[in-house]
């Protein structure tokens, strides 16, 4: 099984910004959908964003209009714009991707990367 592989996470104030990117593995083929969960200690993994090969988004109501999600297929990679970073999104973030191929259907996780907002 292939892997993804996280970056860009870290301290910021709030009102600040991040870009999150994710890069699966060349050994992972027919992904279709790529998105970014989240989660915080004692709470469930909740969605942040996803993105399908076509380019449709679906994001949390807690992040539209402040992160912006976008992927380039060439490189099988999704990236995370995150703008007017707020306490309340500090969690671990985690890249996730979906495979489809004639042997079913794939999920993959990425390790997960910190996103902390604070001053």
């Amino acid at each position: 099984q292939g892997e993804l592989v996280e970056s860009g996470g870290g301290l910021v104030q709030p009102g600040g910004s991040l870009r999150l990117s994710c890069a699966a593995s060349g050994s992972i083929f027919g992904i279709e959908l790529m998105g970014w969960y989240r989660q915080v200690p004692g709470k469930q993994r909740e969605l942040v964003a996803d993105i399908t090969r076509g380019g449709s988004t679906n994001y949390a109501d807690s992040v539209k209009g402040r992160f912006t999600i976008s992927r380039d297929n060439a490189k099988n990679t999704v990236y995370l714009q995150m703008n007017s970073l707020k306490a309340e999104d500090t969690a671990v973030y985690y890249c996730n991707a979906v495979s489809f191929t004639r042997f079913g259907r794939t999920i993959h996780w990425g390790q997960g990367t910190q996103v902390t907002v604070s001053t």
